[in-house]
């Protein structure tokens, strides 16, 4: 029995959000999500992405994502969890916690 993985993707960009002044920037944020995920869950079954908007790599769904987050005027950073958007903005741990616990993750 294989242990699935779940994958954290988060979408931003170097420079802050015009909504989120103030906030940290998306880079600072996927690298706290690691370390605060990292303190409750096994993080064997965990693989992380960053995927800057504004060059984002040639895959189409990043891609795609990536413009209708410019587009669209979404608040990032933006998390997913598998491909589900869970966070946008500003991400609070708790909402991405239940996401997590819906894949039935080994807790610390």
């Amino acid at each position: 029995m294989g242990m699935k993985k779940v994958r954290i993707t988060v979408y931003g960009a170097q420079q802050i959000c015009a909504s989120c002044v103030g906030a940290p920037g998306s880079k600072d944020t996927y690298e706290w999500l690691q370390a605060a995920i990292g303190r409750k869950y096994m993080t064997e079954a965990i693989g992380y992405e960053y995927i800057d908007i504004d060059a984002p790599p040639e895959v189409a769904k990043h891609q795609q994502f990536s413009q209708r987050v410019i587009e669209e005027d979404m608040f990032y950073p933006i998390v997913f969890v598998n491909d589900e958007l869970v966070a946008e903005g500003i991400p609070r741990l708790k909402t991405i916690y239940q996401a997590l616990d819906k894949h039935d993750l080994k807790r610390r």
